[in-house]
């Protein structure tokens, strides 16, 4: 498979270049493992954990496994092997000046946070790595933010219909760099394994076929507010475990919840969440759309499209490495901006519209925003699907998808 380049390249470096060892978490498939050994293949030694005989030689005797793979070296899927942690501690603890001697990948995102947390803190950089952005499956990673200086605001040629298929395709770099892959069938099996494999050992999660039928409804709720109540009763389950579900979902990287901005003023606002799938591919996959043409008239798709944004702007703003801060703000009597952005202490509000030809009226709420956050809010964009930037000064640019 063809290797990308990745945005978060330069921020893996860095840890490596500043910590002990470096964990990169994420979801399954999305591209740890390539990363790394494109990145240290001159330097690091790899060691797969998935394998069983790997798996029992790190379990039944740590010290022996690591005495055999000494550092540098590249420890995939260590998720496999939880208890090998306190002994890559005991190991970076004899040589503690030294950086970048182990590179650790898993896909449970909570779980190896809490490992790290307990055995590593001060000794690893933890990082995420998604599904390719649109910027990476263009080839243009390191490309900056529309709110930037210098940034490309401008026109971006593309075909409309192509935007939608990129979207049926989704980010994992399997579908990105293999445009003759069964868009269907390959989500079907991505599913499949996540359910089985991923999710199989998780005291969370019981009967596989009822967390299916969970997936797919949660799918049809994306970019929508989270009513957990209304959830678990539509499907007969116990709101606790809509909400352990959840939160095995969030900690896997399947999903992001997005919160409220909120303020302390006592102006009423909504303080529910919204839900959002990681990957838009994943999203038309659950909800049942093969079809371009479907996904972009059918009922879902305003959804798909907001998903699509939110996720680029995630993905772009965790391929830098840093924490990602994004909001959405929505008042009790309805006027909301679909996505806040809070970066070194402004606001960058952002509109998600469907229509190719923005005009002024799609950003009467960002201008409401910007009114309520005089001083740190900045002027906001309002993204579309087309191809074209449009100045809705003095608020408000638009701004085609390609751009973000």
């Amino acid at each position: 498979m063809e290797y990308l380049e990745r945005s978060l390249e330069p921020a893996v470096r860095k840890a490596a270049r500043d910590f002990p060892a470096v964990v990169l978490a994420g979801p399954r498939q999305s591209g740890k493992t390539s990363l790394l050994r494109d990145l240290f293949r001159e330097t690091h030694r790899y060691v797969s954990l998935e394998w069983p005989d790997v798996r029992a030689a790190a379990t039944e005797d740590p010290r022996s496994f690591l005495e055999r793979h000494p550092p540098p070296v590249i420890l995939d899927e260590v998720q496999h092997a939880p208890g090998l942690m306190p002994y890559v501690k005991e190991k970076i603890d004899e040589c503690r000046g030294k950086t970048g001697q182990y590179l650790l990948t898993g896909y449970k995102n909570l779980l190896l946070a809490e490992k790290v947390t307990e055995f590593l803190a001060g000794r690893a950089a933890m990082l995420r790595l998604l599904p390719f952005s649109y910027r990476e499956a263009a080839r243009t990673p390191q490309a900056g933010f529309p709110w930037e200086k210098g940034a490309d605001t401008g026109r971006h040629e593309f075909m409309f219909r192509d935007l939608w298929e990129s979207f049926l395709k989704g980010g994992y770099p399997e579908m990105a760099t293999n445009p003759k892959r069964d868009v269907a069938r390959w989500h079907a099996s991505y599913v499949q394994a996540y359910l089985e494999r991923d999710l199989g050992s998780l005291r969370q999660v019981g009967d596989l076929s009822q967390f299916h039928a969970f997936l797919r409804a949660l799918a049809a709720r994306s970019a929508q507010l989270l009513n957990i109540t209304d959830l678990a009763r539509e499907l007969g389950l116990a709101v606790n475990t809509v909400k352990a579900w959840i939160s095995v979902l969030e900690s896997t990287c399947q999903i992001f919840i997005l919160r409220p901005y909120l303020r302390s003023d006592g102006k009423r606002l909504v303080k529910t969440p919204k839900v959002y799938f990681a990957d838009v591919g994943t999203l038309c996959y659950l909800v049942g759309l093969k079809d371009a043409e479907h996904a972009m008239a059918g009922p879902m798709g305003g959804a798909i499209f907001e998903t699509a944004v939110v996720g680029e702007i995630v993905r772009r703003l965790s391929g830098r490495g840093g924490r990602t801060q994004l909001y959405f703000w929505r008042t009790s009597t309805g006027v909301e901006v679909d996505l806040v952005v809070e970066t070194a202490g402004r606001l960058i509000p952002i509109e998600i519209r469907m229509s190719a030809t923005p005009d002024r009226s799609m950003a009467k709420n960002i201008v409401l925003f910007r009114k309520d956050f005089y001083g740190r809010a900045e002027k906001g964009f309002v993204v579309h699907p087309g191809d074209a930037a449009l100045s809705l000064e003095p608020d408000a640019v638009a701004l085609p998808f390609a751009a973000l």
